[in-house]
């Protein structure tokens, strides 16, 4: 078999913006396609990269052996890797890639992976022969790819993740509203892992979109010095047909094992209907009104109260208490609504969550984190077993983050440090509260606040810093400084009626 051609992949880091490299190499590819549709193919793309140079590293380490069992598909499963038949290696696609047959070519080589891997049955797109899609755009983007190893050498690790990721980040981009189907910010992902920190146990993500927070969750654990196969187990289910193949991918391109089920409403056809979870990590649609409700009246979830029909928040919320084990904790992105909706039995239902001691922090997160919406969001952390029991902690982080762009703030590695670090020092019994940032209250401060739960409520107002100046000396100085500011729009107004006059239009 011949090899697939390969550069010095060493420079393909993100030291030189590969990411973006091939963002741009890729986008040339959008002509008349929606962003939706160029997704895939984009998406697609890479990921038929990544499987074939996996197959090609576990080919040649048999050749080595010497058994001759190079072709034996149980050689590949064994270690996890795809099996990848001749037809759609990616020496035989990048040999074709100027020629009119590409799209075709490509089409056939998924549909050929995905009869040899169960696992991807139903997963790969198959939509490169299409004739909006320019052919030669598309080969010169198969070009990009030939010439990057995309294996997981020490020189090379997750450099397709990073790329996957970075295409998914800037898909949500381009696609605005409905953006949210399927990537949630991966600063929001990182604060919620930072603080749940799942090193050992079962994740479940009951709305996982593109599947973020898994991926986020293995790279806590390898970050740390754990093993992602032994240490964690991840579950997740996903309604959105094509957001589920997008999750099925991005775990794939990283070797992360996961069962998410089929595609199917969690609501009303759960895929992990019995099972109990460490960790559920989650960012469901917000405010969703039309979830089913009406059919689920009296559903075993709903332990604290019928969530109203026409918001499905605390239908989320009660889905992922009632997955818990004893010790489990939960992660939970929600709208800011949900702190303090009194309407449709809102208010009891989360008042009842907190007198069963269930809430270990707030987070009120600045606005601008997403894409898809300005609606302001909030950080949930549930737990059932809470190091200081009948104690929550409460966080007001909306003056956090940094715009890096006219529209879109970032949360950076600071503020998340600083959040996280937080909820380390409550567990501990060492925390000090922050005036304006950080305070703990517990259930009768709680009551008080008839069970309302936002975190500007408790944590006050900042202390503003002292500059020294006496307060007689400032207002001196400020009261003539407005002085000069109405004497200078006074002869402003003056100037502008003088230049009306001027021409004919005195006021």
């Amino acid at each position: 078999m011949a090899k697939s051609k390969a550069k010095d992949t060493k420079k393909n880091t993100a030291d030189v913006g590969f990411e973006d490299q091939l963002w741009n190499a890729a986008d040339v590819l959008r002509g008349n396609l929606d962003a939706a549709e160029y997704k895939n193919v984009v998406l697609g793309l890479i990921f038929l990269k990544y499987l074939s140079d996996r197959f090609d590293e576990r080919y040649l380490e048999l050749v080595a052996e010497g058994y001759g069992d190079e072709e034996d598909r149980d050689c590949y499963m064994e270690q996890n890797v795809f099996f990848v038949p001749e037809e759609a290696r990616w020496v035989n696609i990048s040999q074709a890639a100027h020629t009119p047959e590409v799209g075709q070519i490509i089409d056939n080589a998924m549909r050929a992976i995905e009869r040899e891997n169960d696992k991807l049955k139903d997963v790969l797109p198959k939509n490169f022969a299409r004739p909006e899609l320019d052919k030669r755009r598309l080969g010169d983007v198969v070009d990009l790819f030939t010439n990057v190893q995309m294996t997981d050498n020490e020189s090379e690790k997750d450099l397709l993740g990073r790329a996957y990721e970075y295409c998914l980040q800037k898909f949500a981009s381009m696609e605005g509203k409905n953006a949210g189907e399927f990537y949630t910010p991966s600063c929001i992902v990182r604060t919620l892992v930072e603080i749940l920190q799942p090193f050992h146990g079962r994740v479940y993500d009951p709305c996982c979109g593109s599947g973020g927070m898994f991926v986020q969750s293995a790279a806590f654990v390898e970050h740390h010095g754990g093993n992602v196969v032994q240490d964690i187990t991840i579950f997740g289910q996903e309604s959105n047909p094509t957001t589920w193949k997008l999750a099925k991918m991005n775990l794939g391109i990283r070797g992360i094992e996961a069962d998410l089920g089929n595609y199917a409403d969690t609501f009303s056809a759960d895929q992990h209907k019995n099972e109990k979870f460490d960790y559920v990590l989650a960012n469901p649609p917000f405010n969703l009104k039309n979830w089913g409700g009406e059919a689920l009246q009296e559903d075993v979830r709903w332990k604290y109260g019928m969530p109203p029909t026409g918001n499905a928040n605390f239908a989320w919320m009660q889905h992922m208490i009632w997955h818990l084990n004893g010790t489990g904790k939960i992660g939970l992105v929600l709208a800011n609504g949900s702190l303090s909706s009194q309407t449709s039995g809102e208010g009891d239902i989360r008042r009842a969550i907190v007198e069963d001691d269930l809430v270990e922090g707030i987070v009120a997160m600045p606005g601008q984190l997403f894409y898809s919406t300005q609606i302001p969001v909030c950080l949930w952390i549930l737990n059932k077993k809470k190091a200081q029991s009948g104690k929550t902690l409460f966080i007001d982080a909306r003056e956090t983050g940094t715009m890096v762009s006219r529209k879109l703030r970032e949360f950076t590695e600071e503020d998340i440090n600083k959040v996280a670090s937080a909820f380390d020092s409550f567990r501990k019994g060492e925390f000090e509260p922050v005036k304006g940032f950080s305070a703990i209250a517990d259930l009768d401060e709680i009551a008080k606040q008839d069970f309302i739960l936002t975190p500007g409520r408790y944590v006050g107002i900042a202390e503003v810093e002292d500059d020294g100046e006496p307060f007689d000396e400032k207002m001196a100085r400020l009261t003539s400084e407005i002085s000069k500011c109405f004497e200078e729009s006074n002869r402003l107004q003056e100037q502008i009626k003088k230049n009306l006059e001027a021409i004919g239009y005195g006021m």
